[in-house]
C-alpha cells in the first residue's frame, strides 16, 4: 500500500512540475503576441531613445492631440481614455473629472481613432 501511495505521490510532484512549466509558456507565448512577435520567431525588447524634446501637443491619427499638463488644450474639448476607449465631451457626467489621454476637436475625430461616447 505505501508503495502505491509514494507512486502517486511522486507522479503528482511530477504532474505540478509539468504543469508549472506549461503556465510559464503560456505567459511567455502571450507576452509574445501582445508585443507583435510572431509564434515561431521571437526577437529581445530593444530600448529606444526618445526622440526630440516635444514642442506643444503632439498630433494623433486623424486629429488627436497629447493632453498639455493633464487638460486638453484650447480647440480640443474631447476628453479620450485609451484604457477604456471612451471619449467624453463637456457636460457629461464623467467630463469634470476625466483625466484626458488625448483630446479631440471633435467627436467624429475621436470615433475615427478608435474610441467611442461615454454613455453618462
Amino acid at each position: 500500500m505505501s508503495t502505491a501511495l509514494a507512486r502517486m505521490a511522486r507522479l503528482f510532484k511530477i504532474g505540478a512540475i509539468v504543469g508549472v512549466a506549461v503556465g510559464i509558456v503560456r505567459g511567455i507565448t502571450r507576452r509574445r503576441r501582445r508585443e507583435g512577435a510572431g509564434s515561431a520567431t521571437w526577437a529581445p525588447l530593444q530600448e529606444t531613445e526618445d526622440p526630440a524634446p516635444r514642442s506643444g501637443p503632439v498630433q494623433f491619427a486623424p486629429g488627436g492631440v497629447e493632453p498639455v499638463d493633464g487638460a486638453c488644450p484650447p480647440g480640443y474639448p474631447i476628453k479620450a481614455k485609451s484604457a477604456s476607449k471612451i471619449f467624453h465631451v463637456p457636460g457629461g457626467g464623467s467630463y469634470d473629472r476625466t483625466v484626458p489621454d488625448r483630446c479631440y476637436a471633435t467627436e467624429t475625430d475621436a470615433e475615427a481613432d478608435g474610441y467611442r461616447r461615454a454613455q453618462r
